[in-house]
């Protein structure tokens, strides 16, 4: 299967992840199984499929983007814990 743009993902315009897409949108599959599962626009797709998949390390990023990764956390008094 084809990553591409399609006459129905045009006409949806909307990205599953982000709302509306640009006239250019790719239909986003699973390499694993081989079936689709949804349309969404260059980014969001080259995204995922840089990420490998991956819905861990989609959640690893998220946490980077907001912050969290970072952020000690209180174990005892005056005893912090890195994130690992």
């Amino acid at each position: 299967m084809r990553c591409g743009r399609t006459p129905a993902s045009h006409a949806a315009g909307r990205d599953r992840a982000t709302g509306p897409i640009a006239p250019a949108s790719y239909v986003d599959h699973c390499r694993r199984a081989g079936r689709v599962r949804g349309v969404l626009c260059c980014n969001c797709n080259s995204a995922i499929g840089k990420l490998g998949d991956d819905p861990d390390a989609l959640r690893r990023a998220i946490a980077y983007l907001e912050g969290n990764a970072w952020k000690p956390t209180l174990v005892a008094p005056g005893v912090y814990q890195l994130p690992s």
